[in-house]
């Protein structure tokens, strides 16, 4: 009567089993399954009383009682399980039997020695552990008895057979009772004559190892056919297979013979693996070794494996273990294996949180590798949490931070919203254009608003462009001249033809009797351009709106744009046949002879920014108060005359040739400038050559965009009888004197504030 009101337990049981892909092995049907309240995937092993024999009942009974009570990492795992009077239930890890594995292999090529090496040997591990610590014997050992799980490593399981080897109260039938067909598993001497306890099983550990690499074995006899096992694993293979049993090893002596120098197991590969076993034991020095090496051996590992086991270490390192930048490199190469959604439940949330670090190496790598992760940041992380962290790097005291936070502003300028890009980006451009003391960054700013241009706010492109670009035509630092003309030239679509007649043409015409004779043939490059424009709107007025349309266009979006460096220019080619290097989709080059065809700016309207604070939009103004630093020189490297400005970025991130020296032993000390060393031979040193503490050193990242600083020539002397240096040191400390005195007079004309008076300035 009362089982009449008992509860179903399958009802109550947690998991749901899936119909799908269920498959035979020995007497259990392994099914996938899931968790019913978060969905986890597990492997469910069930067998029905009602299709069993007694026997067969008698040793699922065992096989649930053995798996429950012996836990290894090397053994399948249990999860739960449930016993009723119809069927038995084990739910372990979610797994694949080891043949589907191989077979699946198979179609994509073959599982790698390497990955058969770490599976061998945690099999072998298992059982050393079975023989050894636990005292049991297997009797099961075979292609059947052994798991794979999603990292591809090998689980042993089918303990159905287990039995101890200091005897058992019940005796459990051998498996060639329940499957006739695995009579030719046995090894060839009968039970209990002569040998160890462990030489059966280390006999079906040699059947394992054939069927691993020649398929089903036929009959016992084909065991002395080698077939396709490797040499290094042959002579051990012969031991376990031996005729006679006293000179079978043990599995763990049959271990540390394939570990030894020369050994299948002694690899890279299963280093790794035993290494990130045991990485919470390690020292934080040899955990910093193992990361700097990981990056190098990825390539050849399976990618199952390093999504399922080297990624889950990584991110832990990093979270608690303090490794810091050294995980980037290794974290980056495992994310190209993830899926889109993957890589933002995973890697996302660690690199928002590695930007707020105030470690320098790790600020410099995330810059250096922004490319490989930059698709993967919504917009408003980047506003929010990655922007305010980055534009520290602006104000940094090491070049080499200050250029590559420059660099990634290529990257994340689409991605901003208005006010960090036309407001607080253009802060920090003004200030480095006009106050930084290394000419390369100075020209690398440059460089950088022409290619953001497209995604300024139409307003904010009228109050900047012509201003910044016009302040680098003045700096002393050659490149930066060239860029500032290069920079008018490939953003000449956003200039009124009113602008280009009385701010742009007079800029440029100063430019041709610049010292530099890169920068003189640009300028008459670009000469030629904007007058084009000029005579076709004269010839023909009704162009006027053609010519214009894109003065007031819209921003581009961050999807506007086809690539990130698109506006290149070609130094070889003329600047008015072909402006435009990759540029965007629907773009079009302006033609060689009148320059009127234009760069069309795709991307929904905003309003053009009418007011912005003093204290930024006049750091554009060419005439203001800020000084414009010099070289101690007044000059510096140049690019080669054939050369163009940003003839694109290369694939590690640096600019081209042409901000880059060719020479850095030879410098002309004593001649006048029209007669020196062309500028690729001129002796300069590199803007990264600092350590990240700000002290002179080689820098131990890679040397990017152009870091080139300025070697001065403090060997010439001017007609006053000063050095270059010492010149250029008086005539700034006069200018901010002079400055100093307008403000003071300034300020006495307003004369004192009241009480209760406010001051506005």
């Amino acid at each position: 009567m009362w089982s009449f009101f008992a509860r179903d337990p399958i009802k109550d049981f947690n998991y749901e089993l899936l119909p799908e892909n269920q498959e035979k092995s020995g007497i259990w049907t392994l099914s996938r399954g899931k968790r019913k309240t978060t969905s986890e995937p597990v492997s469910v092993f069930v067998y029905e009383v009602s299709q069993g024999t007694e026997e067969q009942t008698q040793l699922a009974k065992a096989a649930l009682k053995r798996t429950k009570t012996l836990r290894h990492p090397n053994i399948l795992s249990y999860v739960d399980g449930l016993e009723t009077e119809k069927s038995l239930y084990i739910v372990t890890e979610p797994v694949t039997p080891l043949a589907a594995h191989l077979k699946l292999q198979a179609e994509k090529g073959g599982a790698s020695d390497l990955e058969v090496s770490w599976g061998l040997h945690q099999i072998v591990k298992a059982l050393s552990f079975l023989v050894n610590d636990c005292h049991l014997n297997h009797n099961n050992l075979g292609m059947w008895a052994v798991f794979v799980d999603r990292a591809g490593e090998w689980k042993l399981g089918g303990l159905d057979h287990v039995t101890s080897d200091q005897g058992d109260s019940i005796s459990l039938p051998p498996p060639k009772v329940i499957n006739p067909d695995l009579e030719r598993y046995d090894p060839p001497e009968s039970p209990g004559n002569g040998g160890e306890k462990w030489t059966g099983d280390v006999w079906r550990l040699g059947c394992l190892i054939w069927e691993v690499f020649n398929g089903n074995l036929p009959r016992a006899s084909s065991l002395r056919s080698l077939g396709k096992i490797p040499k290094q694993l042959v002579p051990h293979y012969c031991e376990l297979v031996g005729a006679n049993p006293k000179i079978r090893p043990n599995p763990a002596r049959f271990l540390l013979n394939c570990r030894s120098p020369g050994g299948f197991m002694n690899n890279s590969f299963v280093e790794s693996c035993l290494f990130l076993e045991e990485i919470q034991i390690k020292e934080p020095a040899e955990k910093q070794q193992f990361f700097q090496d990981l990056s190098e051996n990825l390539d050849s590992f399976p990618e199952d494996f390093c999504k399922h086991k080297v990624l889950p270490q990584l991110l832990t390192a990093f979270e608690f273990g303090n490794a810091g930048a050294v995980v980037l490199t290794p974290l980056f190469k495992v994310g190209k294996y993830l899926s889109a959604e993957e890589y933002q439940q995973k890697i996302i949330p660690v690199i928002v949180k590695m930007f707020s670090s105030t470690d320098r190496a790790m600020r410099i790598r995330l810059l250096q590798q922004m490319e490989q992760f930059i698709q993967y940041l919504n917009e408003a992380a980047v506003n929010s949490q990655i922007f305010p962290h980055v534009v520290h790097g602006f104000t940094d005291t090491n070049p080499a931070i200050r250029e590559q936070t420059v660099k990634s502003m290529l990257l994340l300028a689409p991605k901003l919203n208005e006010a960090n890009l036309n407001q607080e980006l253009m802060r920090h451009f003004a200030r480095l254009q006009a106050r930084d003391d290394q000419g390369p960054i100075r020209c690398n700013t440059t460089v950088c608003l022409g290619k953001i241009a497209p995604y300024l706010n139409a307003g904010m492109r009228q109050r900047v462009l012509i201003s910044a670009f016009s302040r680098a035509t003045k700096d002393p630092f050659p490149a930066s001249r060239a860029a500032g003309v290069l920079g008018f030239a490939a953003t000449h679509q956003y200039y009124s033809v009113a602008e280009s007649a009385s701010r742009i043409l007079p800029t440029l015409c100063t430019l041709t009797m610049d010292p530099d004779k890169n920068v003189r043939d640009q300028a008459f490059k670009a000469i030629k351009s904007f007058l084009g424009k000029l005579e076709t709107v004269s010839e023909d007025p009704s162009k006027l709106a053609e010519i214009e349309k894109e003065v007031t266009a819209s921003a581009q979006t961050g999807g506007s744009a086809a690539t990130w460096a698109g506006w290149a220019v070609t130094g070889v080619s003329s600047l008015t046949s072909k402006l435009i290097r990759n540029a965007p989709a629907g773009s079009e080059a302006p033609p060689a002879e009148n320059g009127s065809a234009l760069q069309p700016a795709a991307g929904p309207s905003s309003e053009a920014v009418k007011k912005q604070s003093s204290d930024w939009s006049s750091g554009w103004d060419a005439d203001d108060s800020w000084s414009n630093e010099k070289d101690a020189d007044g000059q510096g490297q140049s690019s080669p005359a054939d050369e163009g400005w940003g003839n694109d970025w290369d694939e590690d991130g640096n600019l081209s040739e042409s901000f880059t020296p060719a020479s850095r032993n030879k410098a002309s000390t004593g001649a006048p400038k029209s007669a020196r060393l062309s500028s690729a031979q001129e002796g300069v040193g590199l803007a990264s050559d600092y350590n990240w503490d700000g002290a002179e050193g080689k820098s131990t990242t890679s040397d990017l965009l152009s870091s080139v600083k300025y070697i001065s020539n403090n060997h010439a002397f001017t007609p006053s009888g000063l050095s270059k240096a010492e010149l250029a040191k008086k005539k700034r400390e006069e200018r901010r004197k002079e400055l100093e005195a307008k403000r003071a007079e300034r300020k006495a004309a307003k004369g004192p504030l009241k009480l209760g008076a406010r001051k506005l300035d």
